[in-house]
């Protein structure tokens, strides 16, 4: 007949944070020992997905990492995955520009009236 077991810790319940595995000790008696619960894996905060090169463990065990196992060596590492931080690149370097070209035409029209302004004044007098 099986032997039949008790949770060893406090919560009493099948919750899943409280799964439990039947292993058999070399004393030939049967116990429950604890299952973690599976890490998900980080994702990219914009689009989602998961990001690579970043182990997928519980935050707890995640402290205990090394620095380079915890993120990527680029700028957003571990909290971004490089194709938004390529778009994000991508858009700054746009909207400098975009500010560049509109101060270049505002010049060039400021240029065009002080051109046109002392033309009309000659052609009053």
């Amino acid at each position: 007949m099986v032997q039949r077991l008790t949770y060893r810790k406090h919560c009493r319940y099948n919750t899943k944070g409280n799964r439990q595995k039947h292993v058999r000790t070399p004393g030939g008696r049967l116990v429950l020992q604890r299952m973690t619960k599976y890490a998900k894996g980080p994702a990219c905060g914009d689009c989602g997905c998961k990001l690579y090169g970043v182990k997928a463990v519980r935050p707890y065990a995640l402290r205990r990492l090394k620095k380079r196992e915890r993120r990527v060596s680029r700028a957003y590492g571990g909290s971004r995955c490089a194709k938004c931080v390529r778009l994000r690149i991508m858009r700054a370097f746009l909207i400098e520009e975009q500010k560049c070209v509109k101060q270049v035409l505002a010049e060039k029209i400021s240029q065009q009236k002080e051109a046109e302004a002392p033309k009309k004044k000659k052609g009053k007098a």
